[in-house]
């Protein structure tokens, strides 16, 4: 499947020239090692791809008893893999690299030696017992890989050209017309549906049927319990609490995330490693209340007030319908001919949340409640800042909207208060693009474009 990230590793290749090694983070299963690999083979001579997770003892061991003896390590590698090195032409991969921290402080001395490339992977890579007492490379640089975007969805799909269609006509502030609104809408809810992970895509396109696709994403979200529970250490027990509850929490009008649920005497303090934890292993994107709509949003936040979006709206789906163990293909059908009453607000503004991080953007929202004047609260969902700064004018607000009906209070009342620092809103929602009354509405599936 193509990936947008594979264009980010051969410009490493060719910018990098063996002088620093990459390491690429994302939650497991989002496709790191398959991409790697095909860039493996693309690329260069050979490759010798080690997967930490499942390496014998005799392989870790090798970094710990010749880390200071690399002709010796190259050597065992070698006959092990049964694969000849060349020089400034084999690309080693460490996937999972977790599993092995101290192959990753390694990467320094095998970097300043020259001869080959490194790409490491994995998830959990800053979690404490995984960095304890290693050296983190300063020849590391870091991107991560998220659950594919809607444009590689419709790579997948066969279609190489919609998304181009879609990004002239945001560029040119146009509508796509109601025909072409429809196609790309009905490919869209295709894409909310069944999500963004790699397998589920695959499944999907070879059985063109929800449920098989839906059997796979209850095997991913086993998959992930289960790492919880091996990984986790003390912090198993609140790290599954919050995993399970995030679908009641934004089921919400207010999608703030309410610790008192988990515990009536829960402090944010007492979880910050469980919300961590989950952030690390890339299946949470957190949007933290700034205190202020100005330039820094990440320098003004309220640290006790955050949302917690799921990664994969696919999976959140399978979450929300989880009272049997498959979802029926007739509920996915209704939700694709829009037949089925659901809360589809907290599905649309989850998968809006998606788009923004993958797309490079860190989440942000803005709420303000006066307990002696309730006339001054404000909700807004999301906030970014323009990409060319000037002296005023720089946050965008940002309002999602799943239905017909708009209400404009919040937005007018950060417009009157603070009108020198908010330039023109946008609201998200399922209709084609139009500008009125100085306000963007965009259609969902533009979201990656801001």
């Amino acid at each position: 499947m193509k990936r947008k990230i594979y264009d980010k590793l051969v410009k490493w290749k060719q910018e990098s020239n063996g002088k620093y090694a990459l390491l690429i983070e994302g939650a497991r299963r989002v496709g790191k090692s398959y991409i790697v690999k095909e860039f493996a083979e693309n690329n260069y001579k050979s490759f010798i791809l080690i997967d930490f997770a499942i390496a014998p003892d005799k392989v870790k061991n090798l970094f710990y008893e010749y880390g200071d003896n690399l002709e010796m390590l190259f050597m065992y590698l070698q006959e092990f893999y049964s694969t000849k090195l060349y020089e400034r032409d084999t690309l080693f991969i460490f996937d999972e690299v977790q599993f092995c921290p101290r192959a990753r402080s390694l990467i320094k001395y095998l970097v300043a030696d020259g001869r080959y490339d490194y790409i490491e992977t994995g998830s959990l890579i800053s979690i404490h017992k995984n960095v304890k007492d290693i050296l983190i490379p300063s020849e590391e640089r870091k991107i991560t890989l998220y659950p594919m975007d809607f444009e590689e969805f419709l790579w997948a799909m066969g279609d190489e050209t919609l998304m181009d269609f879609i990004r002239k006509c945001y560029e040119e502030k146009k509508s796509l017309t109601d025909l072409m609104h429809r196609k790309v809408m009905d490919y869209y809810k295709q894409y909310l549906i069944i999500g963004g992970m790699p397998q589920v895509i695959l499944e999907y396109i070879n059985t063109n049927d929800f449920s098989a696709a839906d059997k796979i994403k209850r095997d991913l979200i086993a998959l992930y319990r289960k790492n919880i529970r091996k990984h986790a250490d003390e912090l198993n027990l609140k790290v599954e609490q919050i995993f399970d509850t995030i679908p009641s929490q934004l089921q919400k009008h207010e999608k703030k995330f309410n610790l008192a649920t988990l515990d009536e005497n829960a402090r944010y303090r007492n979880y910050e490693g469980a919300f961590y934890w989950l952030d690390d292993a890339g299946l949470i994107n957190i949007a933290y209340n700034t205190t202020e709509p100005n330039i820094g949003l990440g320098q003004r936040i309220d640290d006790n007030s955050l949302k917690c979006y799921f990664f994969d709206t696919g999976l959140l789906l399978a979450l929300v319908f989880n009272e049997k163990e498959i979802v029926k293909e007739e509920i996915y059908k209704k939700i694709l001919f829009d037949k089925l009453v659901f809360n589809e607000g907290m599905i649309v503004e989850n998968i809006v949340a998606q788009s923004l991080v993958s797309s490079g953007r860190k989440l942000y929202f803005f709420s303000k409640y006066n307990s002696s004047d309730s006339s001054q609260d404000m909700e807004i969902d999301f906030l970014i800042s323009k990409d060319n700064m000037t002296s005023r004018h720089n946050i965008i607000p940002i309002e999602v909207k799943s239905g017909d009906r708009y209400t404009y209070s919040s937005l007018n009342k950060l417009q009157d208060k603070y009108k020198d620092y908010i330039d023109g809103p946008i609201i998200i929602h399922t209709k084609d693009l139009k500008v009125e009354n100085n306000i963007l509405y965009l259609p969902i599936y533009m979201t990656s474009l801001l």
